[in-house]
């Protein structure tokens, strides 16, 4: 398999875990009337999870065999 299909796979697997992430059975599970670190929970599961996608998509971008 060409290095640059395999680095497409795993963008669209990226993609598909970001669906996942943002969708509304998952979402709903952090939408509780609480504060970690003084930000409520709801917005700090979407910040993690942005930023957990941002540094794997850039892992899979310039991860080299």
């Amino acid at each position: 398999m060409p290095q640059s299909e395999a680095k497409g796979q795993r963008l669209i697997a990226l993609f598909v875990l970001g669906c996942l992430l943002f969708n509304y059975p998952v979402l709903s599970l952090f939408n509780v009337p609480a504060e970690a670190l003084g930000v409520p929970v709801l917005y700090a599961y979407i910040f993690a999870a942005w930023a957990l996608l941002v540094a794997l998509m850039a892992f899979a971008a310039e991860s080299r065999r």
